[in-house]
């Protein structure tokens, strides 16, 4: 065959898996927004199905025989970028998933699928019981593939890479030391302020299809396309990125703050705008999605931070949402309001922790996740570590599990390794907006103005329309011309709440 028919084949090949996998998606995000609870079960044994035959694709002979001839230096060296890119990162996947028996995967997918729905009924109704055999399984399984995966130094290692390739656990203990040594002396100096911001008047009942109409009003003047796009409802809310085309987003409304909802809907917002303008050229390639978790994450935080806690964008939209709840935020003037939402305090729920104490709710993950992967604690253990986590990084002790160890979604789905991107994500939006407002002094007056499109379209130009084509460090390199430096997110918190707080 000539390179040519190989590479075509390898192409049409990798777009058939991608459509089994946007199947699974839709069926996830169906499971997930108001599927039949009694049908749940036959769900999953589908997504189990089709997820299968999508791993078999990855590792079939067919795969195998086109990697063979395309990574030939002679026939790879021939290819066009993006191609070699997509062989690249097919190659890594067959490499690992090859050594996985497929009706192990099999039977984990399954597992995850069933262990989300069992999840969610154990934080409901409070019980870790329900869940911990799942997660039990769950723990045990990753060890599996872990050794067959095999893994250098440290067995987290393995799974940092699938969300952060490249991020190891001695460069993140590096990293967080760093941050939690300038952010620790922050948070006391903020809990010591004189004249801490007034929050009360956002406890009080906010009309849910009020709230609704408010998110979707922000989400527009975002640039969310909502032709290619929806909000939903679910009890822990997030983005699935189908295809450019069809990216979908829920949030969580809360009847007596509507600020969870609205910074919530912003976070997985920012998650779509990413989505939603990766190159068209990409659809149907292993490319169509963000560089790594920890750039998806720069661009949710940024947009729920950088932007959506600004003191300028609420200058701009402030008069909004006194119209959209009349009465209701009467006499508060857009400095209290900004002082309120970007109040500093120890909580223990991470999707409604401030900007500030987030960062210290992923540490208390990395540290968990670090210790149960490498056999140090088990995962009976994990209410009563959690608890004392809490207690050591935050000062708070959860009153039952559903705040506490049962409150995240993700490790329902086996998402170990996952966490530290948020923190990451933390840290390239800060270095990412420090760049913006640098080319662009105008910046802030954009976002004063309600003129968010300049911000979009350099995010688009920068970052969004290559989706994996660039990794992370190239990425950061490119638009900041450095790596990761978590000194710009250092600066930035210090820089916003020595002000909001007089200190």
């Amino acid at each position: 065959m000539s390179s040519e028919t190989q590479l075509a084949g390898f192409k049409r090949l990798v777009r058939k898996i991608k459509h089994y996998e946007e199947a699974v998606g839709l069926i996830y995000w169906d499971m997930r927004t108001g599927a039949p609870k009694k049908g749940l079960s036959a769900r999953s044994e589908v997504v189990g199905e089709l997820s299968t035959e999508a791993f078999r694709m990855t590792i079939s002979d067919d795969m195998g025989g086109y990697l063979a001839y395309l990574t030939q230096l002679e026939h790879f060296d021939a290819l066009d970028p993006t191609s070699r890119k997509m062989v690249t990162e097919s190659k890594k996947d067959y490499d690992r998933s090859k050594k996985i028996p497929p009706d192990k995967y099999q039977a984990y997918v399954v597992l995850t699928a069933q262990s989300e729905t069992a999840w969610e009924e154990a934080k409901n109704s409070n019980n870790y019981a329900l869940f911990q055999p799942y997660l039990e399984k769950i723990v045990h399984t990753i060890n599996e593939f872990i050794e067959l995966w095999g893994y250098e130094d440290n067995k987290y290692n393995t799974l940092l890479d699938m969300y952060e390739p490249g991020m190891t656990v001695a460069k993140l203990d590096q990293v967080f030391s760093a941050l939690r040594e300038k952010v620790v002396p922050l948070l006391q100096a903020i809990q010591n302020a004189p004249n801490p911001p007034d929050c009360s008047f956002l406890n009080q009942p906010f009309a849910k299809d009020k709230q609704k109409e408010f998110n979707e009003f922000i989400l527009r003047q975002m640039h969310y396309d909502f032709e290619a796009g929806r909000l939903d409802e679910t009890v822990h809310p997030f983005a699935t990125g189908l295809n450019p085309g069809d990216v979908r987003i829920t949030t969580k409304y809360q009847p007596n703050d509507f600020t969870n909802a609205l910074f919530g809907t912003i976070h997985e917002g920012g998650h779509a705008l990413y989505e939603q303008n990766i190159s068209p050229d990409l659809i149907g390639t292993n490319l169509c999605s963000g560089s790594s978790m920890g750039i998806h994450e720069s661009q949710s935080r940024f947009w729920e931070n950088m932007v959506g806690h600004s003191r300028a964008f609420w200058d701009r939209y402030y008069g909004n949402l006194q119209k959209t709840f009349a009465g209701q935020l009467d006499g508060i003037s857009v400095d209290e309001f900004y002082r309120a939402i970007n109040h500093i305090q120890s909580s223990l729920i991470r999707i409604e922790a401030d900007e500030l104490t987030y960062n210290l709710h992923i540490m208390v993950r990395y540290e968990i996740e670090k210790e149960l992967i490498n056999g140090k604690i088990s995962v009976a253990d994990l209410p009563k570590v959690w608890n004392a986590k809490y207690k050591e990084y935050l000062g708070v002790t959860p009153a039952s599990d559903s705040e506490g160890v049962l409150q995240d979604v993700h490790w329902s789905d086996g998402s170990f390794g996952y966490f530290p991107s948020y923190s990451l994500g933390n840290m390239y939006a800060a270095q990412f907006a420090h760049q913006l407002k640098k080319q662009f002094p105008d910046y802030e007056a954009w976002i004063a103005s309600g003129n968010l499109l300049p911000i979009k379209e350099w995010l688009s130009e920068q970052i969004y329309q290559y989706g994996k084509l660039l990794t992370p460090t190239e990425i950061i390199v490119k638009v900041t011309g450095e790596e990761l430096n978590p000194d710009y997110l250092v600066g930035y918190l210090e820089d916003k709440y020595k002000t909001v707080y007089g200190i």
